[in-house]
C-alpha cells in the first residue's frame, strides 16, 4: 500500500503528535508499506530516527506571507521555493512556534477554507505533487488540515484524519473566527473517508465536536517503539523518594500544580525529603512560567529538592524515567494523548494523573496508576503520598503498567491496526481513475 502521511510540524518543539506520526510511519515502513511522511508548516522534531521527507509543504513562512499580503498569493512557485527551505523555516521559528490562538484566528479560518483561502496556491502545489506520487490513501495528522481534504479526495485519493488534541487550540480562538472555524471544520469533515483517535474519550468528544457519526472514528491506541525501554531498578530505601514530571513546560500541562502538591507533601512527616524532577521542552514564551516556579521553589526549606533537567534525548529520557518512583502530569486541560505517561509506564513507573480526558481510560486499561481530582492540589498531594508511602503497591502498579504497555501500546500493533483501517477505507471506495 502506498501512503502519504501529512504531518503538521511544530517548529523546534518536541510535540506528541509529531512523535506519534513519526513512530507510526516508521512502523508502517518496517511492516513493508510504502510510506512518505511529509511535514507541513515546519519540519517535525522527534527523539527517534526521523523518517520524514526533507521537504515542507504549506511552509510556515509562505503561509504567513500569503495571509498578510495579496502579492505573495500570486508569486511564482520557483520564487516561493526559497522560503520553503527547511533550514530557513527552522531559523525563522527558533525559540518555538507562535501558537497564540487570539492572534491566529484569521489564519486558522483561511487554512480551513482550503481552495478558497489565501493559501490556495499552497494547496495546488501539494495536490500537483500528490498526483505525481499516486498514493492509495492520504493521511492528515490533525483536523486543522481538513481544508486540504476536498481537493485531495477529489483529485488524488481517499483522505483519513487523526484527531489529536486540536480542540485545545480551537477553543482559544476569538470571535468571529471561533464560530467560523467550527462551521468550516464540520463542513470539511464530510470530505474525509474516516477518522482515527488514540482513545475512546477523544473519539466520543470529537464525534460531537465535528458533528460526525461516532462509527466514522476508529480508535487505534498509540504504540511506542519499545526499544531501550525496560523495567526500572527499585531505588534504595535510604534514598529520598523521587516524583517526576515529563512533558512540555507550560501552564496547560500543570507543572505548577505538581510543585504546589510536593510542597504540601513536604509538610507531612516522613515526606520532608521528597524530590521533584522535571524535564521537557521549554519555549521562549514559557520561560517566564518556569521562572515563577523556580522563584517559588527558592522559598522551600531545601530548594535543591527541585531540578529542571531541560530537553532530553531519547536515551536521556529513558534514563530519567527509570530514575523515578512516581510520574505525575497534572494537566489543566483534558488530555487527548498522554504519550509521556505511556512512556513512564513502559519503564515500570507508576503514574498519578487527573481524572479527566484520556487518563481514566488509560488507568483502567493498564492498571498502572491512580487518579486525582483535576486541578486539586490537595487531592494530587494525597495520591502522591499513597503511592510513595507503599513501595510494594507502587511496584505492583508499575509492573501492571509495564506489562499493559507491551500488550496494548506497541508500535507494531499500532501499524497493523492502522493498515487494517486503511484497507477498510479502500474497500468502501471505487477504484480511482488516474487523471492525466
Amino acid at each position: 500500500m502506498k501512503i502519504v502521511y501529512l504531518a503538521a510540524g511544530a517548529a523546534g518543539m518536541y510535540c506528541g503528535s509529531c512523535l506519534h506520526d513519526n513512530t507510526l510511519a516508521a512502523a508502517l515502513l518496517k511492516s513493508g508499506h510504502d510510506v512518505a511522511l511529509v511535514p507541513t508548516y515546519t519540519p517535525i522534531r522527534t527523539d527517534e530516527e526521523d523518517v520524514s521527507q526533507k521537504r515542507v509543504f504549506f511552509g510556515g513562512i509562505n503561509v504567513f506571507l500569503q495571509q498578510k499580503s495579496a502579492l505573495f498569493r500570486h508569486t511564482p512557485w520557483m520564487f516561493d521555493a526559497m522560503f520553503d527551505s527547511p533550514k530557513l523555516i527552522e531559523w525563522a521559528t527558533r525559540g518555538g512556534p507562535s501558537v497564540d490562538a487570539a492572534r491566529l484566528g484569521d489564519l486558522t479560518v483561511s487554512m480551513l477554507e482550503g481552495e478558497r483561502g489565501h493559501q490556495a496556491k499552497e494547496l495546488r502545489k501539494l495536490v500537483t505533487w500528490l498526483r505525481s506520487e499516486q498514493p492509495d490513501i492520504v493521511h492528515l495528522s490533525n483536523s486543522m488540515l481538513l481544508g486540504m481534504a476536498r481537493e485531495i479526495a477529489q483529485q488524488v485519493a481517499p483522505v483519513v484524519c487523526t484527531l489529536s488534541g486540536e480542540d485545545i487550540f480551537l477553543e482559544k480562538l476569538t470571535e468571529p473566527f471561533y464560530t467560523e472555524a467550527r462551521r468550516l471544520l464540520r463542513a470539511c469533515a464530510a470530505d474525509v473517508a474516516g477518522f482515527v483517535a488514540l482513545n475512546n474519550y477523544y473519539a466520543d468528544y470529537m464525534a460531537e465536536y465535528l458533528s460526525v457519526e461516532r462509527g466514522r472514528i476508529e480508535v487505534i491506541p498509540h504504540g511506542l517503539n519499545l526499544e531501550g525501554h525496560g523495567r526500572r531498578k527499585p531505588r534504595e530505601q535510604t534514598q529520598p523518594a523521587r516524583a517526576g514530571y515529563f512533558a512540555r513546560i507550560c501552564h496547560d500541562k500543570g507543572l505548577h500544580l505538581l510543585v504546589e502538591a510536593v510542597e504540601k507533601l513536604h509538610r507531612q512527616p516522613g515526606f520532608e525529603n521528597v524530590e521533584l524532577v522535571a524535564a521537557g521542552y521549554l519555549s521562549a514564551g514559557d520561560r517566564p512560567y518556569l521562572k515563577q516556579i523556580e522563584e517559588r521553589v527558592r522559598r522551600w526549606p531545601d530548594p535543591g529538592r527541585f531540578h529542571y533537567h531541560g530537553e532530553l534525548t531519547r536515551e536521556e529520557k529513558i534514563s530519567f524515567l527509570q530514575s523515578l518512583d512516581v510520574m505525575a502530569v497534572p494537566t489543566v486541560y483534558r488530555e487527548s494523548k498522554g504519550i509521556s505517561v505511556l512512556e513512564a509506564l513502559a519503564n515500570g513507573v507508576p503514574i498519578v494523573v487527573p481524572a479527566h480526558g484520556t487518563f481514566p481510560e488509560m488507568v483502567a486499561q493498564t492498571g498502572g496508576g491512580v487518579l486525582h481530582e483535576p486541578n486539586d492540589i490537595s487531592s494530587l498531594a494525597d495520591q502522591l503520598q499513597t503511592v510513595l508511602a507503599d513501595r510494594e503497591r507502587a511496584q505492583r502498579l508499575g509492573q501492571a503498567g509495564y506489562e499493559a504497555v507491551r500488550r496494548l501500546h506497541n508500535s507494531e500493533q499500532m501499524a497493523r491496526k492502522t493498515a487494517a483501517f486503511y484497507d477498510s477505507i479502500l474497500g468502501k471506495v471505487a477504484p480511482r481513475r488516474t487523471i492525466d
